[in-house]
């Protein structure tokens, strides 16, 4: 890949930065447990440079089409570790037209993606770093007990939009590769690091990323897992329901229908399928879930005047998709089931409701438990921590469908960061945490890239 930066980075902060990477290639390191503990020892030594990394990326305030002061800063750390590094704002108008697509927006303009490639020697197998740089609203600023942008460090842990989802696996991504280079580490398989935009939205960034060539025989995607591993993750879609009525004055409603009193058996069929879908399924990864892939109704309006019978009632929600289901059966399945509701109720006969697909999609994702990059990554989790990993289903959606559907790159889920507390007021990691993910990251690489001697 050729650089194609458009980006002029503001100068590098000395703090941030990782130390001298120009270290004599070794034919010291040979295996993952040669580097476990120098690997863990430079992480040590560096934990104070780590948070002021996490610091600066959190206090950049990267909501969608926000995006570029922290992909200079993520772009700048890429150049300093001696990487390719290529910047790019995504074609919006080219990449609207993709049949993967989805997003809110088709100018990118500000928000660039961010990929820096460190080339093996060859011979050996690549690997895809892929982060998010995009982060959700703060939401109701009341509901902080401290400042959102802060980046607050207490007890431990540091707090902020973004700190969980994702930034902090994104720093131990730069760390783990920062770690390597540093030891002087030569591998034989390429390591891509990619820090994207508008994951939040449904992968337009690394959609972008994907059709500008990046691709890899694995990939590693640090979402908040709670440094559980998740092989395969569901999928989901977003739907818009229309139930129809009939307008009638409030005093002599009986001439109307309500389409509000319509909306309850809709209601209780989409309930029924989600039932029924979720009694198919029994994977062992979604044990300790009760509900695998939800049927969620998130929004419900209705109605024009309290002296009114409603003729109209909007329902938007989501759609779970099961792994290795495709999208188009499960859309299939529901539109079914909406069409069912006639046959007990003969207003849905002449009046059906309407069934469209809008906003964000994401695609289910499905990678063996017994695949060599499962092994690798949970042989290494033993390495570091000293126990066996938990092994589960991701019970949302994140770019690893993308990266596998339409980059042939299986991924798999595993980070430092916690959804109970993600999109959350008072949103946090825990450093050792995203230390801990990094040391796993940088032996991983060593084990599935191989050491070139």
């Amino acid at each position: 890949m050729n650089p194609a930066d458009h980006t002029t980075p503001p100068p590098p902060d000395p703090a941030a930065s990782p130390p001298d990477h120009t270290t004599p290639p070794s034919d010291e390191w040979t295996t993952p447990l040669d580097l476990r503990d120098p690997v863990n020892r430079w992480l040590d030594e560096r934990r104070d440079d780590a948070i002021d990394l996490l610091r600066r990326l959190v206090r950049a305030r990267s909501t969608q089409g926000h995006e570029r002061a922290a992909q200079q800063i993520v772009a700048e750390h890429l150049r300093i570790l001696g990487l390719e590094v290529d910047v790019w704002d995504p074609d919006g108008p080219t990449l609207s037209n993709d049949p993967y697509f989805c997003s809110p927006r088709t100018d990118f303009g500000g928000s660039p993606n961010v990929v820096g490639v460190w080339k093996g020697s060859g011979g050996g197998r690549s690997m895809i770093l892929n982060g998010h740089i995009d982060v959700v609203p703060v939401g109701d600023p009341s509901q902080w007990t401290r400042d959102p942008w802060a980046a607050d460090v207490d007890e431990g842990r540091l707090y902020g939009r973004g700190a969980s989802d994702m930034k902090g696996g994104s720093v131990s991504l730069l760390l783990g590769v920062a770690a390597l280079r540093s030891l002087g580490v030569r591998l034989k398989g390429d390591v891509i690091v990619q820090s994207v935009v508008d994951e939040e939205s449904g992968g337009a960034g690394t959609l972008a990323a994907i059709r500008r060539g990046y691709r890899a025989d694995a990939a590693l995607v640090p979402e908040p897992t709670g440094m559980r591993i998740f092989p395969k993750q569901q999928g989901s879609l977003w739907f818009r329901l229309t139930v129809a009525g009939r307008g009638a004055h409030g005093g002599t409603r009986y001439e109307g229908v309500s389409a509000i009193e319509k909306t309850l058996p809709v209601l209780a069929a989409l309930a029924h399928l989600e039932t029924e879908r979720n009694a198919r399924i029994d994977d062992p990864l979604y044990a300790g879930s009760p509900i695998p892939v939800p049927v969620n109704v998130g929004s419900i309006k209705g109605g024009d005047w309290p002296s009114m019978v409603p003729d109209r009632v909007t329902l938007e929600g989501r759609l779970g998709v099961i792994p290795g289901e495709p999208v188009e059966a499960a859309q299939a399945e529901m539109a079914a089931a909406l069409g069912a509701i006639a046959d007990d109720d003969c207003w849905f006969a002449e009046h059906p409701v309407t069934l469209e697909w809008f906003g964000a999609r994401w695609l289910p994702g499905d990678v063996d438990e017994g695949s060599d990059l499962v092994r690798s990554l949970s042989a290494r989790y033993r390495d570091v921590l000293g126990e066996d990993p938990v092994i589960a289903a991701s019970p949302w959606g994140t770019d690893a469908g993308l990266l596998a559907a339409v980059g042939d790159t299986p991924g798999v889920v595993f980070g430092p960061g916690t959804t109970a507390v993600a999109h959350y007021a008072d949103e946090y990691v825990e450093i050792d945490r995203v230390l801990e993910v990094a040391a796993i990251v940088a032996l991983t690489l060593v084990d599935w890239c191989g050491v070139a001697r």
